[in-house]
Order: structure tokens, then C-alpha cells, then sequence
């Protein structure tokens, strides 16, 4: 890519902007900037597409605060206006764009441009309050926008977007990945059509074509890949091994005590897992600092990613929540304890690593039944695994170390009915995760060996599900000794009192007491639970059919009217008539209607 010093940008940057840039290190653009940058002041809407950690924020960022001082050279900016709007996926990346634009917000020169926040998890009283203030830079995410749109009452936020110049959609793929495509139709109908739109993202679908298509007016489609074979930056290396599906845990344990010194994230299936696995892996890593944080933390998270951002040696459990836009450059390792739903996810997964050039390594296990995995993600992602056995980092699993580990577990569990009841939710949640697969095909739920599976989670019993088998009661280790469940306490001492006298109660009355009283209902796999909803489903739209055939057929059967009403009826009309016009007597009208007196 030529002309990649931010000093020759065509049209030349503000001396403001290259002022900031400088300050923070920048001194060549990365290939999607200088792709991007000049198409957007030449006023040009943009579709790119680059591999994550390839420097997507400032393409934008620069560009919009460009415009700004340009229309600002023409018409002062309005406090009450809003003239960019920056779209999130999630809060975490709003906040992330929202404090680069503030570092560029810090020169004197353009101290006087005002920008707002607006995310979900508060009150939404708090941004009218911040809109009121004035905000011409809106980061933000789609569900909260669209809320401030409709707030007609104390905000009339649509009146503040007609002069709007610049809409950036980030993350656009992620976005409509969250189900956020009919909100983002409705926040296109509030914006004047007259700006300059840019849609980011690190994959291509068909349902960004047709956002594109509805939010763009002919607009430039720029592609950048480091290198055509593969979808990942060249820093990064990623790595797959084969484990028995008992020695997993161990195996990552190991794995993470080998790199206590640098700073690495988990990613696991579900939110359950994190906060189960957030309880034990403390006890394991005692010199290491164990961060958690899933989409089901509302107010907390801000503050777990800010603590992680400051932390040295440390580790992040996380769901697909931290997948996408995440930027903290220290982020050596990316871990994942299974392939995630969907293939591409993987692709931004590992993206968290090996930001603006770092080097940066990935590792995903995989259970021997999973093997064909790793040709897959190679054709359908770009993405090649190396093995991870043919690395020096050899990791060996003893008969000692599983007993000894798994003792360990156990004994967790026994102390506190908490952690107990973390396991075996996290281990179901992680069951239906996996039979919700995109790519089933490969990754079939009826040939998880699920024994082996709650042994490396290290269950003291297995759940009650209907796909659990003989053979995989076979497979579990459990513990030794037979153990009393009920007599297992919470350490939490008003949760352990109300078990106690629900116990009582279910000792008297055989029934477990309850808020509210649950039919009993035969346990089904997920999947038959799915094929019962479907059948209700057409059931009731048949039903309805039904219904309105029957309505349609009692209307027919309605008797005709007949000839000889008709007339009698006409001859009614001409009477009254008649009585109107005084041509005829009340009395005379009486005997026509045969009225008594």
C-alpha cells in the first residue's frame, strides 16, 4: 500500500488531528486507514472489510473529526446538534471508541467539540440529561438510540440529527449477528439522507449486503487482507490440540500455569461456565489474578474490564461478548475451551490477540471426535490450526495429577452448595450450547462422551437429563465415598437457613416449596423440546385457520332476505315519508302500522 505516512493524506489532515495522532505513537497508517481515510473526505460512503486489530477505529475517527472542523470553517457547530453517530454491537466496545475519541477530544483545538455516551445498563433519564448538555459526537449502542429516538416527552432527539454528516456502523456483521436489523432500519428512518455513511466490519454476509443496500448511496467497497490464504493477522499463531475429554481441564490448567507472567482471555460457551470455572480456577492459580465477565453482568462490567485492563499478570473468563472490538495491546494468548458457535466467530475470537502487529498465539482444544474440525475452519475461515504437540511446550497428565486435581474439585463442592450448583449448571448450559451448533455436522452432540466430559468438570454427581445414557454414567469418576447431598451447606448463611427450612418442609410434605408451582413434566432432550414447540406451533396456526374457515362459512349460511320483506320494508319508508310531508294523518299512519291505542 503506498502513501502510508499520515502527513500525505489526501485532502491533508488538520494540524489538531495529526498533532493527536502523533502524541499517541502513530506514525504510518495501517493499510485500511490509507484505504479508507482519503474515500471518506473525498465524501464517499464506505464498505470495509479488514481483518480485526488492523486499526478500524482511527479509519473512522479521523475522518469524522475532519469533517467537523471543516463544516465548523462554514457554520459554527450547534451545541444542540448532533452531527456523527457512531454505532456499537456492545457496550464495551461504545466505551472503548467512546475513549479514543476523547484522547483526540484533549487538544485545546478541539476541546470545544462535545461528545456523549449513550449505553444500556442505567437509567435512560441519565443520557437525556447528557444529549441536553450537548453531544455532536454520539457513541452509542443500537437498542439504546432507538429508545432516545422514540423519547418524544422530554427529548426531541430526531430534531437534533437533522444536520447529521456522519454515521458509522462498527462492527456492522456483529450487529446483525445480535439481532439488532429491524432496530437498525428503524434508527435509518430518523437520519437525513444526505451524510456520508461508513459500515466496518472483519466479515462479509448477505445480510450486510442488504443493509448496505438499504443505508448506502453507492458506496465504495474497500477489502483488506494481510495475505489472501488466511483471515487472521500474520502475527498470530494459532494452534489446536487433540485431548481425552476427562483430561481437558487439566490440560488448560497446565496450559495457563505455563504463562502466569503474561495476560491471556478464556472464552467458554456459556455464561454459567464463566462463573462456575470463576469460582474454581482461583483455588488452582493462586498467584494469578482471575477476572470473569459475561453479557448477564450489567452494572459490573465496565469496571472487571477496566481492573483487566490494568492488571499484569492475569486472565479473563468471557463469553462471545469480549469476541469482537476489544483492543487491550498486552492481550498476549487467546484460550477457548471449545469451537464456538458459529465458524466465524473463531476468526474474532482469536483477533484479540496479536493487536497492531504484537505477536500473539491462540489455542483451541479439541476432543478426539472433533478432529475434522481443523480442515473445516481451514476452508471455511481461512484460518489454519498448527498442531500444538509438535510445538516444544509439551505438556504431560499423570494418573497423580488427575486424582489429585479432581480431589480438589470435589472437595470444593462439598464446602459450598454454591459451587455445586454453579457445576452442574454450567454443565448443562454447556450440553444445550453445543447441540445449538452451526456446524453440527461436525460437532455432533450424540457422539460427546458426556461422562468423561462432567468428570473434567469435576461433578460430584451427574445431572438429571434425558442425554445422559448408561454409557455415560459408566464413564463419570465421581467421588470415592457416598455422600449425604442434602447435608452439603451453602457458605452463604441466609441462603443455607432458607434451604434448611425448604428441607424441613420437603421432609413433611414429599413436595420441594416453591415460589410458584411447576407442573410436573417429563425431562425431554433439547432437541425433542424443540420439535414439541414446532408441532404446538402449527398446531395453533391450524387452529386459527380453522376458526376463521368456520366464520367465513357461518356468515354464508346468514338467511337471504327475501323479496317480500324488501317491499314491506319500502313501504314503510314511504309512510313515515308521508307523516313528515303532512300528508297523511297520525291517525292514519297508526292504522297503517296497525299500533294500538
Amino acid at each position: 500500500m503506498v502513501n502510508k505516512d499520515w502527513t500525505k493524506v489526501t485532502p491533508t489532515l488538520s494540524k489538531p488531528v495529526l498533532k493527536c495522532i502523533s502524541k499517541q505513537g502513530f506514525k504510518t497508517m495501517t493499510p485500511i486507514q490509507a484505504a479508507v481515510i482519503p474515500l471518506i473526505l473525498s465524501c464517499k460512503d464506505v464498505v470495509a472489510e479488514a481483518v480485526t486489530g488492523s486499526g478500524k477505529t482511527l479509519a473512522f475517527v479521523v475522518p469524522m473529526l475532519e469533517m467537523l472542523i471543516k463544516k465548523e470553517k462554514d457554520t459554527p457547530l450547534r451545541k444542540d446538534f448532533v452531527y456523527s453517530v457512531i454505532i456499537s454491537p456492545t457496550r464495551e466496545l461504545a466505551t472503548q471508541i467512546y475513549k479514543v475519541v476523547e484522547l483526540f477530544l484533549q487538544e485545546s483545538e478541539l476541546s470545544h467539540i462535545t461528545q456523549a455516551l449513550l449505553v444500556g445498563g442505567r437509567p435512560i433519564e441519565v443520557d437525556v440529561e447528557s444529549i441536553g448538555k450537548g453531544a455532536q459526537v454520539v457513541v452509542c449502542t443500537p437498542g439504546r438510540l432507538e429508545d432516545l429516538l422514540s423519547e418524544r416527552k422530554q427529548l426531541n432527539f430526531a430534531g437534533r440529527l437533522k444536520d447529521l454528516e456522519f454515521l458509522v456502523l462498527d462492527e456492522a456483521d456483529r450487529l446483525l449477528d445480535l439481532g439488532f436489523s429491524a432496530t437498525l432500519t428503524t434508527i435509518l428512518q430518523y437520519l437525513p439522507r444526505q451524510r456520508r455513511t461508513g459500515l466496518f466490519s472483519a466479515t462479509q454476509t448477505k445480510e450486510l449486503q442488504d443493509l448496505v443496500r438499504a443505508g448506502l448511496r453507492n458506496p465504495v467497497v474497500i477489502s483488506v487482507k494481510e495475505k489472501s490464504t488466511i483471515s487472521t493477522p500474520l502475527s498470530l499463531e494459532n494452534y489446536f490440540v487433540i485431548v481425552e475429554p476427562q483430561d481437558k481441564f487439566l490440560f488448560l490448567l497446565n496450559f495457563i500455569r505455563n504463562r502466569r507472567t503474561s495476560k491471556g482471555l478464556f472464552f467458554l460457551p456459556t455464561c454459567a461456565c464463566v462463573d462456575y470455572w470463576a469460582d474454581v480456577l482461583p483455588v488452582f492459580l493462586t498467584d494469578m489474578k482471575i477476572y470473569a465477565i459475561h453479557g448477564k453482568m450489567k452494572q459490573k462490567r465496565n469496571k472487571i474490564l477496566e481492573s483487566f485492563r490494568e492488571a499484569e499478570s492475569t486472565i479473563l473468563l468471557c463469553t462471545d461478548l469480549l469476541s469482537r472490538g476489544l483492543d487491550i495491546p498486552e492481550v498476549e494468548w487467546v484460550v477457548q475451551w471449545e469451537p464456538p458457535n458459529s465458524p466465524a466467530a473463531l476468526v474474532h475470537r482469536v483477533g484479540r490477540t496479536a493487536r497492531g502487529g504484537a505477536r500473539g498465539f491462540s489455542l483451541l482444544p479439541l476432543l478426539p471426535t472433533e478432529d475434522t474440525y481443523v480442515p473445516f475452519i481451514k476452508t471455511n475461515q481461512k484460518v489454519e490450526l498448527k498442531d500444538w504437540r509438535k510445538s516444544t511446550d509439551e505438556i504431560k497428565i499423570t494418573q497423580n495429577l488427575r486424582n489429585k486435581v479432581l480431589s480438589i474439585l470435589h472437595d470444593l463442592q462439598k464446602k459450598d452448595r454454591a459451587v455445586l450448583d454453579k457445576g452442574q449448571r454450567a454443565f448443562v448450559s454447556h450440553v444445550r450450547a453445543y447441540s445449538k451448533h452451526e456446524c453440527n455436522l461436525l460437532l455432533q452432540l450424540k457422539e460427546l462422551p458426556l461422562g468423561h466430559m462432567a468428570t473434567s468438570y469435576g461433578l460430584l454427581k451427574l445431572p438429571l437429563m434425558p442425554e445422559i445414557k448408561d454409557e455415560h454414567k459408566k464413564q463419570f469418576v465421581g467421588p470415592k465415598e457416598q455422600i449425604d447431598y442434602n447435608s452439603i451447606p451453602y457458605k452463604d448463611k441466609q441462603k443455607e437457613t432458607s434451604r434448611l427450612q425448604k428441607l424441613e418442609e420437603y421432609k413433611k410434605t414429599g413436595v420441594w416449596p416453591s415460589k410458584k408451582k411447576k407442573k410436573m413434566v417429563q425431562s425431554q432432550p433439547w432437541q425433542q423440546t424443540k420439535q414439541n414447540k414446532e408441532e404446538r406451533k402449527q398446531k395453533k396456526k391450524k387452529r386459527k385457520e380453522l376458526q376463521k374457515n368456520t366464520d367465513v362459512k357461518k356468515s354464508k349460511k346468514r338467511r337471504a332476505v327475501t323479496q317480500e320483506e324488501l317491499d314491506e320494508l319500502a313501504a314503510d319508508v314511504a309512510l313515515i315519508k308521508k307523516l313528515k310531508k303532512r300528508k297523511i294523518t297520525n291517525e292514519q299512519f297508526d292504522e297503517a302500522f296497525d299500533v294500538e291505542k
